[in-house]
């Protein structure tokens, strides 16, 4: 080992940001294994590497009982050619504490981005991952954060999600997903500078990868209109993001501290008339036209389904023609309701031979019951 060697130090702890007493300490100990094993010895030795001229020396130490005390006697035992072996080691050592701390960097590095958005290059994809190359290192894209429909062949440009970043013995592994929220809330930040100045902000996202989303934002600043920022001119800026993903069909809806003005506004596109809510309850009964329940409640309760997920809310969708039977059938005390506030059960219309309205049960859409049945005819 010679001055170039130290000056090589450091220079990494100048470049890499390797404390040089870091290399060293692991030089000594990987110098103290060469020299055991090269020189077969067992009994203890101590390195020492002087950082000013560069010198390496081997002393053996033995523990001697001198005047009732212990103490320990070193010698110089540095073999002759023990500079080829300690210019070996020393490579080695450098190349394996650079490769780490290489390592540890990038992990620092993702670890901190946990959320972000990132772009790479489909590397290789099958049944069990796809490897997706960010630069300086490959992601990893599971089965579980992939789209359903979607397909990624090499060489394809996608944008992803980091969802986890895990330190391993090799390159630090970074998982991606294009199925979590973040990615939409992230892609509308790209896309959007009312975002990114804070003029407008995202509240909640709602998804369902592949098919549809929903995002609620609002306005800082009262000039701004939070949904026209982001719908863009002529639809612009949502239409980047929608092609990012594939075609997902994404609603932008106006966030209001209002509960029933903002569950209002997340059922869009269907329009609504009415909404109450039980705060105790958590739940909000929404009333639209005949003509929009289909809409509000969306193919298979989509619409409803994202509109709950979007705003924390338990919605029951009504059309007016089902309201105001219910409002007819709770006013006359002819009926009971379901969970939904739908008819469950009719109350007999007979009237007694004493008199008295009959209190039993008939069943939906029967004005009586088994016993007065017969009156039906």
């Amino acid at each position: 080992m010679n001055l170039n060697l130290i000056d090589a130090i450091k220079q990494i702890e100048r470049e890499k940001k390797i404390e040089a007493e870091t290399i060293l300490e692991a030089l000594r100990a990987a110098l103290t294994s060469a020299y055991k094993k090269n020189y077969d010895v067992e009994q203890n030795i101590r390195v020492d590497i002087n950082l000013e001229s560069g010198q390496i020396k081997v002393f053996s130490q033995t523990e001697v009982e001198k005047e009732g005390e212990k103490e320990i006697v070193e010698k110089e035992v540095t073999p002759k050619n023990f500079g080829r072996i300690a210019a070996q080691t020393a490579k080695q050592v450098i190349l394996q504490r650079i490769r780490e701390a290489e390592r540890e960097m990038m992990y620092d590095e993702y670890v901190d981005r946990e959320g972000d958005i990132v772009t790479g290059i489909i590397q290789q994809s099958d049944q069990r991952y796809t490897l997706v190359n960010l630069g300086r290192v490959e992601a990893l894209l599971p089965p579980n954060e992939q789209v359903p429909g979607e397909r990624y062949s090499h060489g394809l440009r996608i944008k992803a999600c980091i969802v986890e970043v895990r330190r391993t013995t090799r390159e630090p592994q970074i998982i991606l997903s294009r199925t979590h929220p973040n990615l939409l809330k992230r892609l509308f930040e790209l896309e959007v500078p009312e975002i990114y100045d804070g003029y407008v902000e995202i509240k909640s996202v709602a998804r369902e990868p592949g098919h549809r989303s929903k995002i609620a934002v609002s306005s800082r600043d009262e000039s701004v209109d939070p949904v026209g920022a982001c719908v863009g001119p002529k639809g612009s800026r949502v239409r980047m993001v929608v092609g990012e993903l594939r075609g997902e069909k994404i609603d932008v809806v106006r966030w209001s501290e209002d509960p029933a003005a903002y569950v209002a506004n997340a059922l869009s596109p269907a329009k609504v008339k009415k909404v109450d809510i039980d705060e105790e309850k958590k739940t909000a009964e929404v009333i639209v036209p005949d003509d929009q329940l289909s809409l509000a409640i969306g193919k298979e309760g989509q619409n409803a389904r994202l509109a709950a997920k979007l705003t924390g809310w338990r919605i029951d969708i009504k059309n007016e023609s089902q309201f105001a039977e219910k409002v007819k059938v709770k006013e006359t005390g002819e009926a009971t309701f379901d969970k939904e506030g739908f008819v469950e059960e009719s109350i007999c219309q007979a009237i007694t031979k004493s008199g008295k309205s009959c209190k039993n049960k008939a069943k939906p859409g029967s004005k009586y019951c088994g016993v007065h049945k017969g009156l039906e005819e």
